[in-house]
């Protein structure tokens, strides 16, 4: 009997773990960065990188609030190579000729690549959008929302950027989910 209630348990702990791991599975299909350069050179599409630490709390509620969210992540994925860069990671990374290399300071150290990418303003999360050619179009930092953040996506995205004013967006922008606060306003 006591085997059977330990079977039992087993079995209850796998199937809430896996439960958990397919709730914390993100829609959005993360790509490597040079898995996008890679895939630019078949397929020109704009960069959106989201630049991370594993203790950063907010970029942690960005992926279960905002990338998460079923019309953020369908733009991201559709208009987008979406990256998920870890600015504290150690792997070197080629790209344009040169090799990115973490260096090591403080406690951890920072990825010279995510302070090209952050122009050396290292707050998280930030994400970043590089258009076709990889040139930056803008970096933005701090936890983002998703109704927020779709309109930015949308109009990034959409290349409304390079037709109009961010103030002048909401004259052309539907958002999914009513109006957000600010629609209006700009960002």
């Amino acid at each position: 009997m006591k085997q059977f209630v330990l079977l039992i348990a087993f079995l209850s702990l796998a199937v809430l773990t896996q439960a958990q791991e397919a709730s914390t599975a993100s829609p959005v299909k993360w790509m490597t960065f040079e898995e996008a350069v890679e895939r630019s050179k078949t397929e020109k599409r704009k960069i959106f990188i989201d630049v991370y630490t594993d203790w950063c709390g907010w970029c942690k509620v960005m992926d279960k609030n905002t990338f998460s969210e079923p019309e953020v992540a369908k733009i991201l994925n559709e208009k987008f190579y979406p990256v998920k860069f870890d600015a504290e990671g150690t792997k070197d990374v080629e790209f344009a000729g040169r090799t990115f290399k973490f260096i090591p300071s403080g406690n951890k150290g920072v990825h010279e690549l995510a302070m090209a990418l952050l122009n050396n303003q290292l707050s998280y999360p930030t994400v970043v959008f590089l258009d076709e050619e990889f040139r930056m179009i803008q970096p933005v930092p701090g936890y983002q929302k998703a109704p927020e953040f779709h309109r930015m996506i949308q109009f990034i995205g959409e290349d409304y950027y390079k037709k109009m004013k961010w103030t002048d967006f909401h004259t052309v922008y539907k958002s999914p989910y009513g109006n957000p606060p600010g629609n209006g306003s700009g960002h």
